[in-house]
């Protein structure tokens, strides 16, 4: 207690003493010791709202007014704010009021004072009717915020959304949580009669234009309804020569976000200028279509037009569909340029080699494309040019039902500040995600940056593909493992877009189910597939690539009596494919469907690369390659009539491609 005393006393002495007896601390000048004083001229800010207003600065124009080349050389940064809202001002007008919002950029909930942006003038009409309750409030513009901006946005306003332990933004889709393909139509008229692929097995299920007018009104009306609306100016296609400038205005957060991820993100010069967009997405997927309006056989409706290069989004939250709907219309432009638009994965490895990676959901097509061993050029979309290959998108959309660290590392590190994760569960209090859950469904889904995958390669383009690899898990278990295939075989299951399915667990019920996708992506093609399929013929033909068919389905027997190949065993036979030496073997002809087969891969055992022969049951094994030899048969005979070229040589060779008994 002694030294504690002396302790105060030495403390009064050196400061001096004031009132009540308690040391007086001098701050006119810095002391020495314990009485230094570290304090700074107080902030001039009057009120919170000016404090707040000094934490954030501005971010100044990153491309100088003089100097600029292009279309804005001679604009100032003024006139370039001015001609931005007025492009968007456009792309949210009425068709029958002739006229765009009042648009004013930022958020509503921050602005202390009337907007002093005027309504921007249009060169319309003068319409009949020049005031009404829409003309005197003004439409906010969140103007392709930054990630860190969208979480604020989300966790403020939309109720669901949070963030999980991992720092990504969990939140809900609404009822739909997966896609509506009986509800999207294409606009059928001039420009598309004689184009697109129409009737049996199409995708493309039509509507006229009024129809169409009719719901991008009510759509337009609602999105202006609202304080604000999200815009997103962004690209597609990341061969610089052959993008597309894109626009989403969407009413959510969650929305703006999903496709920040997905879509190529321009760099502030670019977006400076973006001008005219070639194609927009009106998402008012909050609001329904009205189900009395022709064509419509729901409240949900997603509309292309592909004469005016927009897309209509109601009765659907689901982000899925903006990502699809584009990818729809670059399967509709993309091959006006003599590209070919393609669903499929791409890797590249160290010494320039290119694989492509076709194949339906449950074939592998992630795990297999994704090697760490070899650069990532993306997983899912990707156009072929005559410069090479090149990813559409700029980010990833990976499923996360069952997902885990040992299993796909990459994916599950991506999962952090940025990404955006649908409809998972998880803990109240920690947070954390619990990937097992399907409470909300099964679709669970993360959509990332692809710079959030450590071997992407930046930019996402790679030179001409060296192997073509289709992806079939057949249940019934009598395809090869591995077959090397002709040109026209490629062209014959490619079109034919084959996997299997292995029926429900219900009692009883043990009988594969035979899945056939144009293309390996049928939903979203929009020409006949034997187009397609001709691109990717002369394609390959040209840069000398071959066609494999890789099973990754059963052997030994169909589901239920065989097993399924060990991934070990598929991941050797592609790596023999990526080194080359695949392509030495020796091979054998296969019956019924023709397939050249190695007689050894190493690594693989070679008694596995003949199906019958881990069948004990020999009977048994052709009469079930007879049966699915049929059901490929039966399906092709949808593309028969499909003329390609001037002749029907091409398309006779196709079909004498498949199986033959």
């Amino acid at each position: 207690m002694a030294a504690n005393g002396n302790a105060l006393v030495s403390l009064a002495a050196n400061c001096g003493t004031g009132r009540n007896g308690l040391a007086k601390i001098h701050t006119e000048k810095k002391a020495e010791g314990i009485c230094h004083d570290d304090s700074s001229p107080p902030v001039k800010a009057q009120t919170i709202d000016e404090l707040h207003s000094l934490q954030k600065k501005k971010s100044a124009p990153t491309t100088p007014v003089n100097g600029i080349q292009g279309p804005f050389t001679a604009l100032s940064e003024e006139e370039r704010h001015k001609q931005q809202l007025q492009s968007i001002s456009a792309t949210l007008a009425s068709l029958t009021r002739e006229t765009g919002p009042n648009v004013v950029k930022g958020d509503p909930a921050k602005q202390s004072e009337t907007p002093r942006i005027s309504h921007v003038s249009h060169h319309h009409v003068t319409p009949t009717i020049s005031v009404s309750d829409s003309s005197l409030k003004f439409t906010h513009i969140l103007y392709n915020l930054s990630p860190a901006e969208l979480f604020e946005q989300a966790i403020k306003y939309e109720k669901g959304s949070f963030i999980t332990s991992s720092g990504a933004l969990a939140t809900l889709s609404g009822a739909k949580t997966g896609r509506s393909p009986k509800d999207k139509r294409v606009v059928r008229d001039q420009t598309t009669e004689d184009e697109l692929w129409w009737g049996n097995g199409s995708p493309n299920i039509e509507m006229d234009e009024q129809t169409f007018l009719v719901n991008r009104e009510r759509a337009v009306d609602y999105l202006n309804s609202l304080d604000k609306v999200f815009i997103n100016d962004q690209f597609l296609n990341w061969d610089p020569e052959n993008r597309i400038k894109v626009r989403i205005v969407s009413a959510r957060a969650y929305h703006s976000l999903f496709m920040h991820n997905m879509c190529i993100r321009p760099t502030p010069e670019e977006l400076e200028n973006f001008g005219t967009p070639d194609f927009t997405i009106y998402n008012a997927g909050q609001f329904p279509c009205n189900r009395y309006t022709h064509y419509m056989t729901s409240s949900t409706s997603i509309d292309l037009n592909l004469d005016r290069r927009e897309m209509v989004i109601l009765g659907t939250q689901y982000a899925g569909e903006m990502k699809k709907g584009l990818f729809s219309v670059m399967h509709y432009l993309m091959p006006k340029r003599q590209l070919l638009s393609l669903h499929s994965g791409c890797n590249m490895g160290k010494d320039g080699d290119v694989a492509l990676f076709f194949g339906l959901s449950g074939t592998g097509k992630t795990t297999l494309s994704t090697d760490h061993n070899r650069y990532l050029i993306g997983d899912d979309e990707h156009c072929w040019s005559d410069n090479g290959v090149s990813n559409i998108e700029g980010g990833c959309y990976a499923k996360c039902i069952d997902l885990s660290r040992e299993k796909e590392p990459d994916i599950w590190n991506a999962i952090k500040f940025g990404t955006v994760l649908e409809n998972v569960v998880f803990d109240e209090h920690t947070r954390e995600v619990d990937y097992t859950d399907k409470s909300v469904t099964e679709n669970t889904r993360a959509a990332y940056p692809i710079e959030y995958i450590p071997n992407a390669k930046i930019p996402c383009v790679a030179p001409h593909p060296k192997n073509v690899i289709l992806l079939a898990c057949d249940a019934f278990g009598v395809l090869p493992p591995v077959s090397k295939l002709s040109l026209p075989q490629t062209m014959y299951h490619f079109i034919s877009g084959y996997t299997a399915l292995v029926a429900g667990t219900e009692e009883g019920i043990k009988e594969p189910q035979a899945t056939f996708s144009a293309c390996f992506g049928a939903a979203f093609i929009m020409l006949h597939p034997t187009k397609y399929a001709a691109m990717l013929s002369a394609k390959m033909q040209k840069h000398g690539a071959t066609g494999w068919l890789v099973n990754t389905g059963w052997s030994g027997g169909r589901y239920g009596s065989g097993s399924r190949i060990k991934l070990a065993y598929t991941q050797k036979i592609i790596d023999a494919i990526h080194s080359g030496s695949l392509l030495k073997a020796n091979y054998k002809t296969t019956e019924v469907f023709g397939l050249e087969i190695p007689t050894e891969v190493e690594g693989v055992p070679s008694e596995i690369l003949e199906p019958m022969n881990t069948w004990s049951d020999k009977k048994a094994f052709k009469e079930t390659l007879l049966k699915l030899a049929g059901l490929f048969k039966k399906n092709f005979e949808v593309f028969l009539n499909h003329k390609i070229g001037k002749d029907n040589k091409l398309t006779e060779e196709i079909v004498a491609a498949g199986p033959i008994f």
